[in-house]
This record gives structure tokens, C-alpha cells and sequence, in this order.
């Protein structure tokens, strides 16, 4: 991706700003672009701690002990803000190398919404496709981050 962009293959890309210092964007970008704190963000990482049920409920209290205090709401919470402080590092990066920052108008976030829609008519029809309500789900999904956005 770096090369793509310093040799103009590409004119750019979209990733979070957490991995921008790992591939030494902020050095081949001089200019960011971001939503503004009342938009939605385009993207979102979603990482699941996930375990068979019937597993879990074969082990011993103690070791449930051990899983249960390490998941759940308020680990989400912790990783979460862990991963926003690792954005904040990146983008300050940015910002000390004199790299213009750029956030979306209202205008310009619903364009790049609009623009966007048939991935996720694509995803409901492959989701439905295999028997799940993807129309359902999306909503969900949608209504989720809007309920725990900050």
C-alpha cells in the first residue's frame, strides 16, 4: 500500500488511523482524511472473543472464572479505548509532521454514504442468500453502533 501510493498506482487508501505508523503512511501522505466527531465512521474493526458453549460449560468454575474476567462489556470497554488511544498516537504523528487533516462536511459524508450503498446491498443478498435476514442484521449492526457511539 505505501508504494502503491508513493508511486501513484494509487491515490489513496482507507484504514484506521492505528495501523498509519506501522506502514509509515503519515510519510508518504500529506494529507489525511477523517469523519468529524458527530459522523459515523465509514469502517469498523470487529474482534470477537468467541468459545463453544458446551466447552465452556466443561470446565472447571475456575477456569470460567479466568474467561469470564477477561470478556464482556467492560474488557470491550478497555480494548476500546486502548485501540481509540492507539489512533490518537498515529494522528498526532500526522499532525507533527505538518500533514494536512481533512474532515468530511456533512455534504461530503453523505455522498461518500450514498456512494457506498451497494456494498451494503450486496452483503444482505449474500448474507440472505445463505438463510440469515442480512437486511435484519445490517439493522442491527447500524442501530448497535449508534446505541454505543460516544
Amino acid at each position: 500500500m505505501p508504494e502503491s501510493i508513493a508511486k501513484g498506482v494509487v491515490d489513496g487508501v482507507s484504514i484506521p488511523w492505528e495501523v498509519t505508523t506501522s506502514l509509515k503512511l503519515q510519510e508518504v501522505c500529506k494529507t489525511h482524511t477523517e469523519t468529524a466527531p458527530s459522523q459515523a465512521k465509514h469502517a469498523n474493526s470487529i474482534f470477537v472473543f468467541a468459545m463453544n458453549q458446551s466447552k465452556y460449560n466443561s470446565l472447571p468454575a475456575d477456569l470460567k472464572k479466568v474467561i469470564d474476567n477477561n470478556s464482556g462489556r467492560e474488557v470491550s470497554r478497555w480494548v476500546g479505548k486502548i485501540w481509540d488511544e492507539g489512533a490518537s498516537v498515529s494522528r498526532k504523528v500526522a499532525m507533527n509532521r505538518k500533514n494536512k487533516i481533512n474532515i468530511l462536511t456533512d455534504a461530503e459524508y453523505k455522498r461518500w454514504t450514498k456512494a457506498t450503498e451497494s456494498v451494503d446491498d450486496e452483503w444482505i443478498k449474500e448474507v440472505s442468500a445463505k438463510g440469515a435476514n442480512g437486511k435484519a442484521l445490517l439493522k442491527d449492526a447500524k442501530d448497535l453502533l449508534k446505541k454505543y457511539r460516544d
